[in-house]
């Protein structure tokens, strides 16, 4: 999470609220409906936890939302899509930019990764469905799936189900940037 954090976990936590009280559905029915524990809905509600993506993912499903949908905040972020909204950070010289998010005849999202030498991420499986594909601008990423571990290069591309448990490292010594596009 960016260093502004409480800011953007406060704007996610009425934006949840809002959403569930819209719905007229109980924390216990959001629980059930996204797969998130009723303890992680509570915590995320009040603003008390540092939610994975994955999770807000599970979420913004359940409420039939783009992901972007979710967390955004017109009074954080203004009106200048184009720079992204800043979702998790690591080591210095890490970080996650959502830059774009659209609905279509399903959701598709375009990600910016960049992650500092020796650091690494490990993603939670998304829904049943779901997609990732990367493309690497800039290092080496180190793609880790259950099929095995994957080496890609600036220029190289993949494509995967991401149901299902995968990390990206950057194993290398120089930065690694690359593109994610989720596609729901």
């Amino acid at each position: 999470m960016p260093s502004d954090s409480k800011k953007l976990l406060h704007a996610i936590s009425g934006n949840v609220v809002r959403q569930r009280r819209a719905l007229q559905w109980s924390q216990q029915e959001l629980a059930d409906r996204s797969e998130v524990s009723r303890r992680m809905i509570g915590m995320i509600e009040s603003g008390e936890s540092n939610v994975s993506l994955a999770t807000l993912g599970h979420i913004a499903a359940a409420f039939n939302l783009t992901f972007s949908e979710l967390v955004n905040d017109h009074l954080t972020h203004g009106d200048q899509p184009d720079k992204g909204l800043q979702l998790w950070r690591g080591k210095p010289g890490t970080k996650v930019d959502l830059l774009q998010s659209f609905p279509a005849s399903r959701t598709v999202e375009l990600w910016k990764w960049t992650i500092a030498p020796g650091d690494r991420y490990q993603g939670e499986p998304d829904l049943p469905g779901y997609r990732e594909m990367i493309y690497v601008i800039r290092g080496e990423l180190t793609l880790e799936r259950e099929s095995g571990t994957q080496v890609l290069k600036a220029g190289e591309s993949i494509a995967f189900p991401s149901d299902r448990p995968y990390a990206f490292a950057n194993t290398g010594k120089g930065s690694l940037s690359f593109t994610v596009n989720v596609v729901a």
